[in-house]
């Protein structure tokens, strides 16, 4: 096997210790504040299984630098106001990594630490969609 020169959980601890991270409670408690932007970045599939929060904004992990980058033609409009951004992904991993690169591009954003994985059982709201 090829020995890598770091692993994706020395990525994550980096990445986390120069973003911004909220706890669950602490998340839960601004999700109706109309200043601040949760971002989904979780895969379609997974929002379907579990259900994601209500408001969230949903974008794909894969595109989410070039829905933010305001010269890329697949600039999205939400992410041009003047709000406080946390994006989240299931356990935190990939919305760590993803609020350090994003914050290295110049756009301020933090992240749910420990991801939807806690959402539901401390209390946040879970929308789910009917099945067809």
């Amino acid at each position: 096997m090829r020995k890598l020169k770091t692993t994706a959980a020395n990525m994550v601890a980096a990445a986390r210790a120069r973003i911004t991270e909220y706890e669950t409670p602490d998340l839960i408690a601004l999700v109706d504040d109309p200043n601040v932007v949760i971002v989904d970045i979780r895969d379609v599939r997974e929002r379907q299984r579990s259900g994601y929060i209500p408001g969230a904004f949903h974008a794909p992990r894969g595109m989410l630098e070039f829905w933010v980058d305001p010269d890329s033609p697949y600039f999205k409009e939400v992410f041009g106001q003047d709000k406080t951004y946390v994006l989240h992904c299931a356990s935190g991993w990939r919305s760590a990594l993803s609020a350090a690169t994003l914050n290295d591009m110049g756009f301020e954003v933090a992240h749910l630490r420990e991801g939807f994985s806690t959402w539901e059982a401390q209390g946040g709201p879970v929308e789910k969609d009917q099945a067809s």
